[in-house]
């Protein structure tokens, strides 16, 4: 690793960046995301005036009914949110730019499938386990998912092309959903898949965020430091590699960022499609294509995405939750349909 993040520091070829909007981005989003979550702990089936949310945070009386509601309830479940949706930003940024696949995100090339089917067996075999042991095995999972997709995507003539990758995504994704549910019918867990399938940060309690945390900012840090080289593989392999760049090893790195990024979200909220694949293709079209900027903007969008659409579900059917997975996507099929349109535009 230390080598290449060494070789990765080497002059790059000049890739187009705004610094300046990234700068922007990164300090409005991050006062947005702020704001965000001061709103999101505010709203639900009862509302609670942002001034009570200030007093509970930072003057907590545990006599008070709605400070217990922010403290247990309502602050991890926003705190949830917002590393979820960096986290899964980051993965999709990461996988975009190391295979220059413009349809990288985990869950169409089958890492939430296989964390997913992981998850089921665990409910099956294993029930009781602790959070942090069931966190590895979605690893675990997703790492399943992630190799049978590019063993079958690579496979025949022509190797592995990002619609090749993608078709092989949603077959791995489909079989593993469908193998999920028949271990669900079977030994009678549909009701805790039914929380994966949905996907949402209800629930979420603070020793899961004190599990998935360290995960995610970990591997948060990880993507920043391979910004650079990410940024090379974008390239292209023979430019990657004619710059020193040690490219098996930098993709291993890689692969291992998107599965501890993805493994500890999806064990966390569940299967939630497209923010990987949506917030990394608006950060690059406003910072440009150096990584350096897409990783850290992608991050504070993907947080500020999920704890919005997150508000959003709450507000749509007040007193029910409708899932966050079914809002982001009802934004993320059309963002999608229109990557697939473009690509074949570029091709023909």
């Amino acid at each position: 690793m230390t080598s290449t993040l060494e070789s990765a520091s080497q002059e790059t070829p000049q890739v187009r960046s705004r610094p300046l909007t990234a700068a922007l981005i990164l300090i409005g989003g991050l006062a947005a995301l702020a704001f965000g979550l001061a709103l999101s702990i505010s709203v639900g089936a009862a509302d609670i005036k942002l001034s009570t949310v200030w007093e509970a945070v930072f003057h907590f009386n545990g006599d008070l009914t709605q400070h217990q509601v922010i403290r247990e309830l309502r602050m991890p479940r926003a705190i949830a949110g917002a590393l979820v949706g960096a986290a899964f930003a980051t993965a999709g940024a990461i996988m975009q730019g190391m295979t220059r696949n413009p349809l990288g995100d985990p869950s169409l090339l089958g890492i939430n499938a296989g964390a997913g089917f992981a998850l089921a067996i665990c409910f099956a075999f294993l029930p009781g386990l602790p959070f942090g042991q069931v966190t590895l095995i979605s690893f675990l999972g997703a790492a399943l998912g992630t190799v049978l997709v590019y063993g079958i995507g690579s496979a025949g003539r022509g190797g592995l092309t990002p619609v090749r990758l993608a078709l092989a995504g949603a077959a791995i994704s489909m079989l593993l959903v469908a193998l999920s549910e028949a271990i669900s019918i079977h030994f009678r867990i549909g009701q805790e898949l039914v929380f994966w399938y949905a996907g949402g940060v209800a629930g979420i309690k603070w020793s899961q965020v004190a599990v998935m945390a360290p995960w995610i900012g970990a591997g948060l840090i990880g993507a920043m430091l391979m910004s650079r080289s990410i940024t090379l593989l974008s390239l292209g392999d023979e430019v990657a590699s004619g710059l020193g760049l040690r490219i098996g090893l930098a993709k291993l790195f890689g692969s291992v960022l998107v599965l501890v990024l993805a493994g500890a979200s999806v064990a966390a909220v569940g299967g939630i499609s497209f923010v990987g694949l949506i917030v990394p293709h608006i950060a690059r079209s406003l910072v440009g294509a150096s990584y350096r900027w897409i990783i850290p903007c992608s991050a504070v969008l993907g947080g500020l995405l999920l704890v919005f659409a997150d508000i959003g579900a709450r507000m749509i059917h007040r007193g029910f939750e409708t899932p966050v997975g079914a809002l982001i996507a009802v934004i993320g099929v059309p963002f999608f349909l229109y990557l697939i349109r473009r690509m074949r535009r570029e091709t023909v």
